[in-house]
């Protein structure tokens, strides 16, 4: 795994990365396009253990040509650790064991409550807003630091 500040100097123009919510039932994946100026959800993948999250991933990135992912780090509101940040690390360090491109944390503070607040100010009924909430978390991950990525 690398920093977001590496991850930025190694990317050239005209990479396409995905963002990962990963959440104990369903992780929401997002991507961006080639210039790395908008973020989009992308799939739900249910959250079945390591193996089954590795082939899906293996299948969008070989796909779509993804040549980074970025994970959301669930902090504490005070910027410390804790169980959920912890076990977000222990399933990043997996992926990269399996998966051979660029790959860091993010802090997704909020994100699913941005998600979800966005959502309802575009006036998506609830239930399409609970449906889509994890890529729709993806999304608001990976473009906070598409967003980093290009200042």
């Amino acid at each position: 795994m690398i920093t977001i500040e590496e991850l930025k100097n190694k990317q050239s123009v005209k990479t396409r990365l995905i963002g990962l919510d990963l959440g104990s039932k369903r992780i929401g994946v997002s991507i961006c396009d080639e210039y790395q100026k908008i973020a989009t959800p992308f799939t739900t993948i249910e959250n079945r253990g390591i193996n089954y999250l590795i082939s899906n991933l293996e299948v969008i990135i070989k796909e779509n040509n993804i040549k980074g992912i970025i994970i959301g780090n669930p902090l504490n509101m005070d910027g410390s650790y804790g169980k959920a940040s912890q076990s977000v690390n222990d399933i990043s360090k997996n992926i990269s064991k399996f998966i051979n491109v660029d790959i860091c944390l993010w802090d997704e503070r909020l994100s699913t409550v941005g998600a979800f607040n966005i959502t309802s100010q575009l006036d998506v009924n609830v239930s399409k807003r609970e449906k889509n909430i994890d890529q729709n978390a993806a999304t608001f991950i990976l473009q906070g630091a598409i967003d980093f990525l290009n200042n």
